[in-house]
């Protein structure tokens, strides 16, 4: 089950819809009037407005006034920052983010590791001291615009909010992952997950609805599921691993050990894990490590081989027969250009509290919101 199956759209009648384009332009504008460069503010617009896009609302427009510009206002993310490079081998390349917006520095990182992909046949840019990167998702597709494999986890700095298996205190952040393909004529492959059963997102974005959660989202101290989502930021209920409790949880667990090894342990990020943890402190998750990932079969490879094969590959999991009449077999990725495809044609999809935060925002900056479709 990925994180869109249980997806956090609402209801057709408590949402409008607004032009796509429309919409990109007034979020890029709100990030060029926080201080952003155009270019990059047009970056950020993008990697933000995907999640609504793509039907990951949660991850979407939600988080402009709750992570973004609080981020911006408050110093802990810097607009005019300018990555600088600590080393470069080549291959390899280890960036200082310097405070950067997230959403736009992941995705320069990842426009780096595919060019370095091009000439070595594999790219990995490695990040510290980044800020929030919304959904890893659209970062990773950059990679697959270049007929590239691309990779991006993300640890959460030193936000410690999920425990390990049998622990009291939280250690970890949800550490999500994202793996993008080209797919032939196909929809990309893009699996873009948190390694809790849950991102945060979603289990907020529930309790701000009035709305319960499914069971196995969120456990009490005792293993019991919790499915109102309000218990979690009271501290009354934690987030599960994927493959929920019990045995199974350990899968879940070492991915987000995985993640954190890899995105923070290496580039010497914030790390979760740390003495600081067994105090229970509630740190901010700053100096957030990243590993992007490009791979260019293309490059070891006969020529449009890759392609074919991927092509193949991804259309017979399509041609697969289905268990029951009717119904259709799938893989990530395809919900999320489905979603796309209609946010296109009809518009992007803005819960009705969503478009009234946005409407606040449009006067507070003195911008013009776009108009409902």
């Amino acid at each position: 089950m990925t994180d869109l199956d249980i997806a956090d759209i609402a209801p057709p009648t408590t949402r409008v819809r607004v032009p796509r384009e429309d919409l990109l332009a007034f979020t890029a504008a709100v990030f060029t009037a926080n201080g952003v460069p155009a270019g990059r503010a047009r970056a950020a617009a993008a990697a933000l407005c995907h999640g609504d896009i793509t039907g990951a609302a949660s991850h979407g427009l939600a988080n402009l006034t709750r992570i973004y510009l609080p981020l911006l206002s408050c110093g802990r993310s810097r607009p005019d920052a300018e990555p600088r490079v600590l080393t470069d081998l080549g291959a390899t390349v280890l960036l200082d983010a310097q405070g950067a917006l997230g959403l736009w520095l992941a995705g320069e990182a990842m426009d780096l590791a595919a060019e370095r992909a091009a000439t070595h046949g594999i790219g990995m840019v490695s990040v510290r001291g980044a800020t929030h990167i919304g959904c890893a998702g659209p970062h990773a597709l950059r990679a697959v615009e270049r007929g590239m494999i691309g990779v991006v986890a993300a640890n959460c700095g030193h936000q410690r909010i999920a425990r390990p298996p049998g622990g009291r205190v939280p250690m970890l952040g949800t550490n999500p992952l994202s793996v993008a393909a080209p797919a032939g004529a196909n929809p990309p492959f893009l699996l873009d997950m948190s390694t809790t059963t849950a991102p945060t997102g979603k289990v907020r974005a529930a309790a701000r609805a009035g709305e319960p959660i499914p069971a196995g989202w969120l456990a009490d101290d005792t293993g019991v599921p919790v499915t109102d989502p309000a218990r979690f930021d009271t501290g009354e209920a934690h987030l599960t691993w994927l493959g929920g409790t019990g045995s199974a949880e350990y899968k879940g667990f070492g991915l987000g050990l995985m993640v954190e090894v890899l995105a923070a342990l290496v580039p010497g990020a914030g790390l979760g894990p740390a003495p600081a943890a067994l105090a229970a402190d509630h740190a901010p998750d700053d100096d957030i490590g990243l590993l992007l990932l490009a791979i260019a079969p293309g490059a070891l490879r006969e020529p449009g081989g890759f392609q074919r094969d991927a092509g193949s590959l991804f259309g017979s999991i399509l041609g697969c027969p289905p268990l029951r009449p009717g119904d259709a077999v799938s893989y990530p990725g395809c919900p999320e250009a489905r979603h796309a495809a209609e946010s296109a044609e009809l518009g992007v999809p803005l819960d009705h509290d969503v478009h009234a935060e946005l409407r606040s925002v449009a006067d507070r900056f003195a911008l013009r919101l776009p108009e409902e479709c």
